[in-house]
């Protein structure tokens, strides 16, 4: 299946939506719901996490259970920089995707060279591995995270507030899914697809499959730092927690229900899961219960994802 781009049809649908995002926190301020933006901004990090592990499993074919790795690193570049006094966010986030960049660099540069199931166990080893270390390490916080003296700035304007961290969160989503979009229509993009589709053929025409395939999974990996980074300026934590395999299984989730290879597949994923999990935890305790058959609705009778309805409706 070919990496999904929106259409024609899709491209006023998704203007309206983001002028409609744009003007989301004044409506909510002027009715008293100023808890909804804090909610919508984690909404939109967590899409820009999912999209960035879509664009390694439905964009490259490399079936990634060690995710959260990067996405916990980058919290803790945030964390860190901001503890050494780097509160500008046009320089912090940059680094946060520069280590969590270089870290998938490093992780895929061992695990690409292993296929199948032997893949997912190695991404998951090293995720565990990394989550042991900040468990560990003394000086980071140990069990307890790194906690972020404030909220970073930028431009020089500071982000403390709930509506000024959600419009740099939605800027950081509209441009990961405008780079997505060209990426997919490029010329890496096109050849990274045809390798996922036949990789024996790639390597007989000569094309360099193993770089390719890297450069993929340290793209994601960077993505997924800027979500990290983003999400440690919400909660004012970078916590281990956010390294665990189970994070990885959640953006995984994310990802299949949305639908894996469509170019918003990791955002709405990421809306209709936590959303549910916010409307029925307000009706009972045992809400993960509703959550699973729902979700099992989803994947049965919508197998390619919930975006793929979006697309047929365009069409």
């Amino acid at each position: 299946m070919a990496f999904y781009q929106p259409t024609r049809y899709h491209k006023p649908v998704a203007g309206a939506l983001l002028l409609a995002l744009i003007a989301l926190p004044p409506a909510l301020t002027a009715h008293g719901h100023e808890f909804y933006i804090g909610f919508a901004t984690r909404l939109l990090i967590f899409a820009l996490a999912a999209s960035s592990l879509n664009l390694v499993l439905g964009f490259g074919g490399m079936f990634s259970l060690g995710h959260a790795a990067f996405f916990g690193a980058g919290a803790y570049a945030a964390a860190i920089c901001m503890r050494a006094g780097i509160s500008e966010a046009l320089l912090a986030l940059p680094l946060a995707m520069l280590v969590a960049g270089t870290l998938a660099l490093l992780v895929g540069a061992i695990s690409l060279r292993t296929r199948g199931v032997y893949f997912i166990m190695i991404t998951l080893a090293f995720a565990q591995m990394a989550y042991y270390l900040f468990v560990s390490a003394r000086a980071w916080g140990g069990d307890d995270g790194l906690p972020l003296p404030g909220r970073m700035t930028l431009a020089g304007l500071s982000l403390g507030s709930d509506s000024a961290l959600f419009y740099a969160a939605l800027g950081c989503l509209a441009l990961a899914v405008v780079f997505l979009g060209r990426l997919a229509g490029a010329r890496f993009g096109r050849t990274i697809q045809a390798i996922r589709e036949n990789e024996t053929r790639m390597e007989a025409l000569g094309y360099p499959v193993f770089r390719y395939r890297l450069v993929c999974f340290a793209l994601g990996g960077a993505l997924a730092g800027l979500a990290g980074a983003l999400l440690a300026n919400l909660t004012g934590l970078a916590s281990p927690n956010l390294l665990q395999w189970t994070q990885s299984g959640t953006l995984l989730v994310m990802v299949i229900v949305g639908g894996v290879g469509h170019l918003y597949g990791g955002v709405v994923g990421a809306v209709v899961l936590l959303s549910l999990e916010e409307v029925l935890a307000g009706f009972t305790p045992h809400w993960p219960i509703g959550l699973g058959l729902l979700l099992l609705g989803i994947v049965l009778f919508t197998p390619r994802g919930v975006a793929a309805l979006f697309g047929k409706a365009g069409g």
